[in-house]
């Protein structure tokens, strides 16, 4: 056995430090915390989120065996915990994103994240009016659904979309950060990536969910259902003059209302998807579409195939 040599060990060790902490390996990816302030908590995020899943769909999620005598006060402990916790999360998120030129003082950032907490609080009766009308689309459009329960419980599109509903929700009250890592923790357990800015009406269903993309600028009508795979993205990228693309502008599709789009179908571009249109599987929308489109791929070809002949 070769004798390790301690000497040799330790002076690897020495240069794989100096390198780690070279300013020039760092400059990008390092984020210098400062004394006081609290970070960003993914765990805490998801506890939040589940508090408020619990307040959403009552009696669901969470330990407690609800019924209608002590509804009032479940709703009010739950209440008290998710406002404890989005406002230490909205503060951590205000903070990590203030650069030096333009930080308030914490005092004033703890009572902007209390304000926003509390406007927060007041539209959760607004989000859970709307998942109200996602899980009715969803149960109403699935046959294979044996009713509400199971669509609250098992589908992951209603995972996806209540982390999307509260994300957009505090993105519209000037959250920074945090709406994004609330959709993306969705993302990443179902497989459904939906950008917090996106803007998505009431009833809205995604069956089966798995692969779908919906981009930061996408505007969704009421009634619109998406099966898995389906992308709402954008074709090209504007730059500036540095060569970098510019951010915020609209790039992303509009769907109009009670429209439906099939496994695996790409819509690129913005562009404008009519009212009452359907888009079958596995194609590509790249141009507007009127109100009453039907865009289904061409029939195929039975061809035989003899001796490599065909190919």
């Amino acid at each position: 056995m070769r004798k390790i040599n301690q000497k040799d060990i330790d002076n690897r060790l020495t240069k794989a430090i100096r390198d780690l902490s070279d300013p020039k390996s760092y400059d990008l990816v390092c984020h210098e915390h400062r004394l006081g302030e609290p970070m960003p908590s993914i765990d805490k995020l998801a506890k939040m989120v589940d508090k408020v899943r619990q307040i959403i769909f009552p009696g669901y999620f969470g330990d407690i065996n609800l019924n209608l005598g002590t509804i009032e006060y479940y709703i009010g402990v739950m209440i008290d915990e998710v406002f404890e916790l989005i406002s230490e999360q909205i503060l951590a998120g205000l903070c990590f994103s203030c650069g030096d030129n333009e930080r308030p003082e914490m005092l004033q950032l703890e009572k902007d994240a209390s304000k926003i907490a509390m406007e927060f609080i007041e539209g959760l009766p607004e989000i859970r009016r709307m998942m109200v009308t996602d899980v009715n689309a969803a149960y109403l459009g699935d046959p294979a659904a044996n009713g509400i329960g199971e669509v609250i419980f098992c589908y992951p599109a209603t995972r996806a979309i209540s982390n999307y509903r509260i994300a957009h929700h505090l993105l519209k009250l000037g959250v920074p950060l945090i709406p994004r890592i609330i959709t993306e923790m969705a993302h990443s357990e179902t497989g459904i990536d939906i950008h917090p800015r996106a803007e998505i009406d009431e009833y809205f269903s995604i069956d089966h969910g798995t692969g779908v993309v919906i981009g930061s600028t996408s505007v969704i009508g009421k009634n619109v259902k998406l099966y898995q795979g389906v992308t709402l993205g954008a074709k090209s990228f504007p730059l500036d003059e540095n060569g970098n693309p510019i951010k915020g502008i609209p790039r992303h599709p509009i769907v109009e209302d009670n429209v439906v789009v099939y496994s695996n179908a790409t819509v690129l571009g913005r562009i404008t998807i009519g009212h009452d249109s359907v888009i079958g599987g596995n194609v590509w929308v790249t141009n507007s579409l009127p109100p009453h489109s039907k865009v289904v791929q061409v029939k195929s070809r039975q061809a035989e195939f003899v001796d490599g002949s065909g190919i």
